[in-house]
């Protein structure tokens, strides 16, 4: 068994999906467990949905039309025969989106979220499902939220292990010689609703259906050669990395990097199962391969994140900040589901820097502040480099203020502002 998963930019449109095609006949007689993302940018688009339906900021009649008018666009060039299933298929999904936004939304943003924003993953999975058998993949369309099983931790959903096993392996010992299809970010709780597993967290379905299946492996086909040392986005002159461990790649996942999810690694590190990141574009080419091999990375590797907020947080009599804050702080963290990028203490100031979420952080800044002082800098960059040298941190603080410097034996972090 092997799992592939296809990320949004690999079916973002006709082209694409038809080069999954193509990549797939690769691989005609092997067993196969797909996982495919939602379309292009559609996560984005439905989240705007989300927000339109919740907020009433806009029509969300005008968003939802927008996203199914792109999905038919794609459906009628890979079928031109309009009375293919897919059609009915399709609109039966729509028609379902059009009934929840036309009623009152609960008064749970995030449960709503989940109910909605699913919605991609649905769409782009039956037609890239109808396309596969269209063409000669013979493929079956699964339902992931029946296999695996979360809490309810809207936009966060918790992995029951031992059930998701128990359902995963029932499912695949009766389908053994099938290739399945199906959705990532996607869970279901055991009262039916579904739960999403973070964003991006498709590469992280593919390590859930890996583990409990005893997969031989896990291949992420992106639209570049592989893990590269940093993103081509930021830096004109990148280099591919061949081989890195499972450390090194929970690292870099965890500061950042977006070629892989940062849960994705651990079931697979478990269960030693390789995870191969490679180019769909070129998909002879040998790509990335992350295993339990121990080697230092050969080159340094850099993680730019943006629109990061530097708190800091002191006692408001001015005395020293001690283990019973740090408890109060931690707690009101977990509390909003706000995660620190890095953290840095002295003796009457706790700073932190985080991901700037309109939505968490001025409630996370105000809870804060009933017991601390809460100072903050907006507009920050959080870079990381992972086996840095000086030179290194020179580079990336030309024209730069560093704000906070966190320095440990392999990896350095600086918030810095453009001066």
């Amino acid at each position: 068994m092997k799992v592939f998963k296809f990320g949004g930019a690999s079916v973002k449109d006709t082209d694409s999906v038809r080069n999954v095609a193509s990549v797939l006949k690769h691989f005609l007689n092997e067993n196969i467990i797909i996982v495919v993302s939602a379309m292009g940018k559609t996560t984005n688009a439905l989240e705007k949905l989300t927000n339109a339906y919740f907020f009433r900021n806009e029509n969300p009649q005008i968003i939802l039309e927008e996203i199914k008018k792109y999905h038919f666009g794609i459906i009628k060039v890979l079928f031109p025969d309009s009375s293919h299933s897919v059609y009915s298929n399709i609109e039966k999904v729509f028609q379902e989106m059009e009934k929840r936004i036309s009623r009152m939304p609960s008064d749970n943003y995030n449960k709503e979220y989940d109910q909605i924003v699913s919605q991609g993953e649905i769409i782009s999975t039956k037609i890239v499902s109808a396309y596969l058998n269209e063409t000669g993949i013979n493929n079956k369309w699964l339902n992931v939220q029946e296999i695996i099983k979360t809490d309810n931790t809207w936009r966060e959903g918790k992995v029951n292990w031992n059930l998701t096993e128990k359902l995963v392996r029932e499912h695949f010992d009766k389908n053994k010689s099938d290739i399945i299809l199906t959705q990532g970010f996607l869970g279901g709780t055991s009262d039916n609703f579904t739960t999403t597993l973070g964003r991006e967290g498709s590469d992280y379905t593919s390590a859930v259906l890996a583990f409990c299946t005893n997969a031989e492996s896990v291949t992420i086909w992106k639209d570049v050669p592989g893990v590269m040392n940093a993103d081509p986005k930021w830096f004109d002159e990148t280099k591919l990395i061949a081989q890195m461990s499972y450390q090194d790649a929970i690292e870099l996942s965890y500061y950042g990097a977006t070629v892989i999810h940062p849960k994705t690694i651990k079931p697979l590190q478990n269960k030693k199962i390789p995870l191969y990141v490679k180019s769909f574009l070129h998909p002879d080419e040998k790509g990335t391969v992350i295993n339990d091999q121990q080697s230092p990375l050969p080159i340094p590797c850099f993680i730019f994140k943006v629109n990061q907020i530097l708190l800091s947080i002191s006692p408001k009599d001015f005395s020293f900040i001690v283990e019973e804050n740090f408890s109060d702080i931690f707690k009101t963290f977990a509390e909003h589901q706000v995660k620190i990028n890095v953290m840095q203490n002295s003796a009457i100031s706790f700073s932190v820097c985080l991901d700037n979420d309109e939505k968490k952080i001025p409630e996370l800044i105000r809870t804060l502040q009933k017991i601390f002082r809460v100072l903050y800098n907006e507009n920050l960059e959080l870079i990381t480099i992972r086996y840095y040298n000086q030179l290194t941190i020179d580079r990336v603080c030309i024209g730069k203020k560093v704000f906070l410097e966190h320095k440990s034996r392999y990896t350095v972090q600086l918030v810095v502002k453009n001066i």
